[in-house]
């Protein structure tokens, strides 16, 4: 899952808003060195991930990827899924997108001095782009994989997926809307 359906699963717990951004940038055990409400919120943003790798669903969905793009399915199937999620947001949310988007980005401006410096740049980043608006178009998904590619050191495996993903946009339509609905039942009974 990507920003938006992470934040989306903790609402409306700030700490756990957080922590979903948090889940992103702090890496190894939790040991305590984060307020509690946060390390909660790393918690269930590890457990969602989790989830969302070992899904049938979305084994199913990656094996679909073209053999050069498999290794990085699981980034494209995230971002995807925030598009799809944007999509159709009235199906699991009874308030409007922006509306929602502009109490995370309240949310997680409360808590910023608790969290790390990525996660603080990463607000930043969130709020002036507004990020968390920007998937209704597709095209925002093959260009914030490219982005996302940027990071990689051994060059962009994801520089110009556009053509090798637009045939699996109905396979991942469908993935998403099948299995939204399972993760956030995990969310609201197996994670706590």
């Amino acid at each position: 899952m990507n920003f938006l359906a992470h934040f989306h699963l903790a609402w409306p717990d700030d700490g756990l808003i957080a922590g979903a951004l948090e889940g992103d940038y702090f890496k190894g055990p939790l040991r305590g060195e984060l307020p509690v409400h946060i390390e909660q919120g790393v918690k269930l943003h590890r457990a969602i991930d989790a989830y969302t790798d070992s899904h049938p669903i979305v084994a199913s969905l990656r094996a679909q990827f073209p053999e050069h793009l498999r290794r990085y399915a699981g980034i494209i199937i995230d971002i995807s899924f925030d598009h799809y999620l944007t999509t159709y947001w009235a199906q699991f949310d009874s308030q409007s997108l922006q509306d929602f988007n502009h109490s995370i980005y309240h949310s997680l401006s409360k808590q910023e001095a608790l969290l790390s410096t990525s996660s603080r740049t990463m607000i930043k980043r969130l709020k002036d782009y507004d990020i968390l608006n920007a998937y209704h178009a597709w095209d925002a998904v093959p260009a914030t994989a490219s982005r996302v590619g940027e990071r990689f050191k051994r060059g962009n495996p994801l520089h110009a997926v556009h053509d090798a993903i637009a045939p699996l946009r109905p396979q991942l339509k469908l993935a998403f809307l099948a299995f939204y609905p399972q993760l956030q039942n995990f969310c609201r009974t197996d994670s706590s």
